[in-house]
């Protein structure tokens, strides 16, 4: 029986678990899929303030697997894998939002654990549970950064740095979804959204050139990332694995 769109994007009853929620876009990626009626259990290093919220640092791999088994436990299993937790060029760490030529191997290999290794790990270990689900689906956030190189001239002036460890690890997670994609189907399907810039108050003078060169004219805001998160986990997008959804404005179509 044909279903309507509706009953194509209804979440009702599904359990998801996402790290990085208590971050800008994970706050608003869980708020979406309580929308649409699922469960939300967030990972996170910092403390978030919700009954179903559990503290885990994903550079420690026996704290993730063990933080992942307990989640589903308390579940009873899991349709929905989110990794939205990430190192980006605001992360306050030695040797990271610098220069290149201070940039540090330290800095370099705990983003790598963040952003790319730990996203391997979750998904190794929650892989039964997704399979045995029916509905399973997995959802990484890269970046146009994966894409593309930054342009220096919107940085111009700036104190905003963007370190190579954040391009070389969203790159990264396009090729792992490629990989997960082939290697979990039939039973999950797996996905990245990546977004353009996202304002959150940059100087004025970056944000004047980053509407300029976006053929939307705007930056991202947290809500434009709802949809296609939306999309991605549902039956809306059944057909869909390996797939990397750009929600950028246009940027790298130039």
């Amino acid at each position: 029986m044909e279903r309507s769109v509706a009953q194509l994007m209804d979440l009702t009853g599904r359990r998801v678990l996402l790290t990085g929620g208590a971050g800008h876009i994970g706050t608003v990626i869980t708020k979406a899929l309580e929308e649409t009626g699922s469960r939300v259990m967030i990972l996170d290093v910092r403390a978030h303030g919700r009954a179903d919220a559990m503290r885990c640092d994903l550079r420690d791999e026996r704290a993730t697997r063990q933080a992942i088994r307990a989640a589903i436990k308390r579940m009873g299993g899991l349709e929905i894998l989110i990794h939205c937790a990430a190192y980006v060029g605001a992360t306050k760490k030695p040797g990271w939002a610098v220069p290149f030529s201070q940039q540090t191997v330290e800095a370099w290999d705990a983003a790598m654990r963040v952003n790319v290794t730990s996203a391997f790990v979750m998904v190794q270990e929650a892989r039964n549970a997704l399979a045995a689900s029916g509905h399973g689906s997995v959802i990484l956030l890269s970046s146009i950064y994966g894409l593309v190189g930054p342009d220096w001239r919107l940085y111009d002036g700036t104190a905003m740095a963007q370190p190579a460890g954040y391009a070389a690890s969203k790159g990264g997670i396009l090729q792992l979804i490629r990989y997960l994609a082939t290697t979990l189907a039939p039973r999950i399907r797996v996905n990245a959204v990546s977004p353009g810039g996202v304002w959150r108050h940059q100087p004025a003078a970056f944000r004047r050139r980053y509407h300029t060169r976006t053929p939307l004219g705007r930056m991202a805001t947290e809500e434009d990332l709802k949809g296609a998160v939306a999309y991605l986990a549902s039956d809306l997008s059944a057909y869909v694995t390996g797939h990397n959804l750009v929600v950028d404005g246009g940027w790298t179509i130039w």
